[in-house]
């Protein structure tokens, strides 16, 4: 019996438009589409490169050196600012690039009825009034209302977060059960809709409005903007202060200009750029090999700041595909393994292989099941359709069809029952389809014994009754109650019950009498096997983690504490969250004042997304939202970094994305954060061994006349010592690798300084120590009556190189190769400029003494060993204020 459409009440069948009426319609309204993304022009990329504040500050360096015609430096500065600018235009280019390959969302062609015949036309010449032609599989090409309607089932994850296909039906009392929104996808049945609303009108297009371009700077950029207007005033004063010393003196002011000058540029670290760039785009690389697309390169080191992860449910903590896991019989409930559509799995009670009556009674409610059923499962790598999770030619199994069926299908061959075994000796003769009224379906089959065999599955309290259950009103109730049980745990609930007829009925709704009740299906979309391990990796990085879903109250609930999200310890240090459950419905009542201390929302909307995250960043929160649909969109976009996935998300969540997960997987993130910790870490690292060697260069300068020395260094000396410690070893620090605990210690407080956290303090320790060295060194050398000029140069040098290597966190790691390499090449270009006649005669050196030699040498062991000093005592005691010794992180209470 094959199922017959039913009209809308009172409506007649739509005819469609005439070509001309879809002409017209098309030139008022305009075509169905959302806007393509307007591509960024080279130029602009280029344009907000150079507007980076330490960007601006090299461009002024360059100046400088011009004026004073250090051509050299001049061209060493110029080369940083090329090298860092195409960098990060190649990486949003190839980001870019590779986003735009991915699938689009929306239906590329719909079939509509325009002049009284079937067409199949684009879906962007669909117009209002157009009357949709709908099967399986048909993703709605606009939004519509339903004219007629045969057992339609449609998946409105993508723009609501439901799991669960929902029913659609004309004659339903529910004016949204009439309606179909753009972006949706038939999962079963068919239908004849009426084209409402089109492009921006449409559902889609109005949560693609909220999608306003995110033009705010990330905690990095607004970081190094605040250093950079610190070190140009710095900047601007030394040569002031210097200038002024070196007259008073007697200096010329030519040369003291130069000077003034060449210590102003030694002040700013002209590498900084060069080493954020090295840094962000070694993450970039490491995370693309881990399936992590980076669309924006600061995204990187924006993830290492994050203190809220705002994370959807379907298809990011969960797998996106349903699975039977229990199933309640009247001997007992029965769990089932395995994951996905696939075979893999077995039925075990208690833990353990259940005794043979207990599987028998598992084995007729599965087979029962599986024959009421019009799904079927694909192997993997079979391409020829597209399953309901939206897979195609995928490694694993899929689904054709309604996701909750196949997951029955799959639960059947679990405990060794397969439809395609089954069906050959019961065919099918008979059904009665499901739908949104009757929430049932009943098929009938022929027994091998010549009989009808009746197979009924539905919603408990379609089925549960006395009218079609020939049971004892004890065992209904029982069943009612565990119904309701798993159902609270956020289970989707199904009864299924059989029985055997004499004859066909002559009406088929005739059999849906007097069944013997098989038992109850718990159906859900698990957790996948990494969201537990991947919560508590959040926790212990003192990162809150927050569920937003559209989803059920109960299933959010259920997912939530499966996971660790609610439950014992499911916050952070000193967090005051509240395990209740908010929907929706409550945040437009205005009931929930204080959104930062709710772990789990439901039923949410798009706007409502949108405040949440609003709620959080306005607290002083650094936000990360992952999601896959359409309705994650706008908070992707508000968030400080917006996460989408790539396989099952649409092409309007990986436009709004900062970083696209190609694999589908949380535990990407975390991987991602750790990158982003990593990359501050170096970034803060560099600052602390750059600035302190300024400082050393900078007193040295200030406090050599007072000692005798009337100029300690020479403007081509500073530029010389500069070069070879920011501009070799200093972008080589770039590449060290991530610290051991960097995933065990809460984010830097988000309005900490770059130079916070005790970071300003070991810039003067290191620097004073190099500057008393290194003094010491050239008085030394001229008290014996020999060069001391030279000797301070090496000294200066030599400190600086020891500080660096000083400062790693793994002395003998062979994981960064760059940087031992580095410092070789800056001694062996230290030696060149001693002994060579050409840089000796611009840098006005000599060959110095043996005892000038060791001298130098003291002054790098000396560096080298109040650099790890510095480290172990703060690692092992702590800062004054028990932060991390580089980041400036506080440690987790507890740890």
């Amino acid at each position: 019996m094959t199922a017959q459409s039913a009209p809308a009440p009172g409506l007649a069948p739509p005819a469609g438009l005439t070509d001309d009426q879809a002409a017209g319609r098309l030139a008022e309204c305009g075509p169905n589409e959302l806007g393509a993304q307007r591509r960024i022009a080279l130029r602009s990329r280029i344009g907000a490169q150079l507007r980076d504040p330490m960007i601006l500050i090299l461009l002024a360096a360059v100046v400088l050196t011009l004026a004073t015609r250090d051509y050299a430096d001049a061209v060493v500065i110029a080369l940083v600012i090329v090298a860092n600018t195409a960098v990060g235009v190649a990486q949003e280019v190839r980001a870019d690039n590779a986003v735009a390959a991915l699938s689009a969302m929306t239906a590329p062609t719909a079939r509509v009825l325009r002049g009284g015949t079937e067409r199949e036309v684009a879906s962007a010449v669909v117009v209002p009034g157009d009357a949709l032609l709908l099967g399986e599989g048909d993703i709605v090409a606009a939004d519509a209302a339903l004219a007629e309607s045969s057992a339609l089932l449609v998946d409105e994850s993508a723009l609501t977060g439901e799991s669960v296909p929902v029913d659609k039906d004309v004659r339903a009392d529910d004016p949204d059960a009439a309606r179909l929104r753009a972006g949706t996808v038939v999962v079963r049945g068919r239908a004849v809709a009426t084209v409402t609303a089109t492009g921006p009108h449409s559902a889609l297009g109005r949560i693609a409005a909220l999608l306003h371009p995110h033009l705010e700077p990330t905690p990095l950029q607004r970081r190094l903007a605040g250093l950079g207007r610190v070190l140009a005033l710095v900047a601007v004063g030394l040569c002031l202060v210097v200038f002024v010393l070196g007259l008073v003196r007697g200096q010329s002011p030519q040369a003291m200009a130069v000077v003034a000058i060449s210590l102003a540029v030694a002040a700013v670290p002209e590498s900084l750029p060069a080493v954020v760039t090295l840094g962000l785009a070694l993450g970039a690389r490491r995370m693309a090999a881990r399936h992590a697309l980076v669309r924006r390169l600061a995204a990187v080191e924006t993830l290492g700041s994050v203190t809220m992860l705002a994370t959807d449910k379907t298809g990011t903590l969960t797998e996106g595909r349903m699975v039977v896991e229990r199933v309640w019989t009247t001997r007992g409930t029965a769990a089932l393994t395995g994951s996905g559509y696939g075979p893999a799995g077995e039925v075990l009670v208690a833990g353990g292989p259940p005794d043979p009556a207990a599987l028998r009674a598992v084995q007729d409610l599965l087979t029962a099941a599986a024959l009421c059923n019009d799904a079927s499962l694909r192997p993997p790598g079979n391409g020829s359709t597209k399953g309901a999770d939206g897979a195609e030619g995928t490694d694993s199994w899929t689904a054709l069809g309604d996701p909750t069926e196949a997951a029955l299908l799959a639960a059947a061959v679990k405990a060794g029952r397969d439809r395609d075994e089954l069906l050959p000796a019961r065919p099918r003769i008979g059904e009665v389809p499901f739908d949104s009224l009757r929430k049932r379906m009943t098929t009938l089959h022929r027994a091998p014994s010549g009989q009808v065999e009746v197979c009924l599955k539905g919603a408990p309290e379609a089925v549960l009754d006395g009218v079609t259950l020939d049971e004892s009103p004890d065992l209904l109730e029982r069943a009612r109650k565990e119904a309701a049980a798993l159902a609270a745990e956020g289970f989707r609930v199904l009864a299924v019950a059989t029985a055997l007829r004499a004859d066909l009925p002559a009406r088929y709704e005739d059999a849906e009498t007097g069944l013997r009740l098989l038992g109850l299906v718990a159906i859900s979309d698990p957790p996948k096997e990494a969201a537990e391990a991947t919560v508590t990796a959040c926790r212990l990085a003192g990162i809150t983690p927050v569920l937003i879903t559209g989803d059920h109250p109960a299933t959010a609930r259920a997912i939530a504490t499966r996971v660790g999200i609610l439950g014992p310890g499911n916050g952070v240090s000193g967090d005051t969250a509240s395990d209740e459950v908010v929907t929706g419905r409550q945040l437009a009542a205005g009931e929930v004042l204080d959104l930062t201390r709710v772990r789990v929302f439901a039923r949410t909307t798009p706007q409502q997304k949108l405040d949440i995250v609003q709620a959080w960043r306005v607290g002083g929160a650094v936000t990360a939202m992952t999601g896959d649909g359409v309705n994650d969109g706008p908070a992707l976009r508000q968030a400080d970094i917006g996460v989408a996935m790539g396989r099952r998300g649409t092409e309007v969540a990986r436009q709004a994305a900062d970083l696209v997960l190609a694999d589908d997987e949380l535990s990407t993130v975390v991987t991602a954060v750790e990158e982003g910790r990593r990359v501050y870490d170096n970034i803060r690292r560099f600052l602390l061994y750059a600035l302190a060697g300024g400082v050393a260069e900078i007193l040295v300068m200030l406090l050599g006349p007072l000692f005798g020395l009337a100029l300690p260094l020479r403007a081509g000396q500073i530029l010389w010592i500069n070069l070879l410690t920011h501009g070799l070893t200093g972008v080589a620090m770039g590449a060290e690798p991530v610290s051991r605990h960097a995933m065990r210690r809460p984010p830097r407080p988000p309005g900490q300084h770059v130079l916070g956290g005790g970071l300003w303090q070991r810039i003067l320790r290191l620097g004073t120590v190099a500057t008393c060295t290194s003094l010491a060194a050239g008085l030394w050398v001229r008290h014996t009556g020999q060069p001391w000029q030279t000797t301070l140069f090496l000294a200066l040098l030599a400190a600086q190189l020891g500080v660096v290597l000083g400062l790693r966190e793994r002395l003998f790691t062979r994981e960064n190769p760059f940087l031992p390499w580095a410092v070789l090449a800056a001694v062996g270009l230290a030696v060149a400029a001693l002994y060579v006649p050409f840089l000796r005669a611009v840098l006005e050196t000599s060959p110095p003494s043996w005892p000038g030699l060791a001298a130098a040498l003291a002054a790098g062991l000396a560096g080298f060993g109040t650099a790890r000093a510095e480290s172990r005592s703060t690692r092992t005691v702590g800062s004054p204020d028990g932060s991390h010794p580089v980041t400036g992180a506080r440690p987790m209470t507890g740890e």
